[in-house]
């Protein structure tokens, strides 16, 4: 009777191991992981300056964001200019040549534009990471030299007041303020001479 327990025993552990192994072996069957490499990513800029006279730099603070993040994701950087003239650097030094693509190897940076022209500038910026993904980021500049004259044009035809603040004494030669009566529209007293 031992024996015929030990057979049930073990009969019935194996047919938990084949159930268990037929489990794992239909589950494993799919070979589509699901492994996300690709984030959405944005990149954030402060305030640029719009207007920039020739040879004057902007500063552009940048910082990439990302959705999420995956070990081999890589970003670069290039940059076209539909108008004007004009130069931009990495904050490394590095300088930019339009249309061509350099990695960027860090979230933070700045980059720097300098004016080489006196017309309107527009410059396109393209952030791309190694799954097509693409942020666009688009910048103008005006002279400055032109909208302050048009400023300064525009001013000419507005009349100017000033205001004298210098302290005036009554009689002018006596070192006593004036008296003065408060005035109501009740009693319809003022003094024209005095105003």
């Amino acid at each position: 009777m031992n024996t015929l327990n030990q057979k049930r025993v073990w009969s019935g552990l194996v047919s938990v191991l084949f159930a268990s192994l037929l489990a794992c072996l239909f589950t494993a069957c799919n070979d589509k992981i699901d492994v996300q490499q690709a984030f959405p990513f944005t990149v954030e800029t402060m305030p640029v300056p719009t207007r920039l006279v020739l040879g004057e730099t902007a500063e552009i603070r940048c910082e990439l964001k990302r959705a999420g993040r995956f070990e081999d994701a890589r970003y670069t950087i290039r940059y076209f200019q539909p108008d004007g003239k004009g130069s931009l650097l990495l904050d490394n030094g590095m300088k930019l040549l339009p249309n061509d693509r350099y990695p960027l190897d860090r979230e933070v940076f700045r980059l720097y534009y300098t004016s080489g022209c006196t017309d309107q500038q527009t410059i396109d910026i393209y952030f791309e990471d190694n799954a097509g993904q693409v942020v666009l980021l688009s910048f103008s500049f005006n002279n400055e030299n032109e909208e302050e004259a048009e400023v300064t044009e525009k001013s000419k035809d507005l009349p100017t007041m000033q205001i004298d603040t210098t302290p005036v004494r009554f009689p002018p030669d006596s070192p006593d303020e004036p008296s003065f009566t408060p005035l109501t529209m009740e009693t319809g007293l003022y003094n024209k001479t005095a105003l």
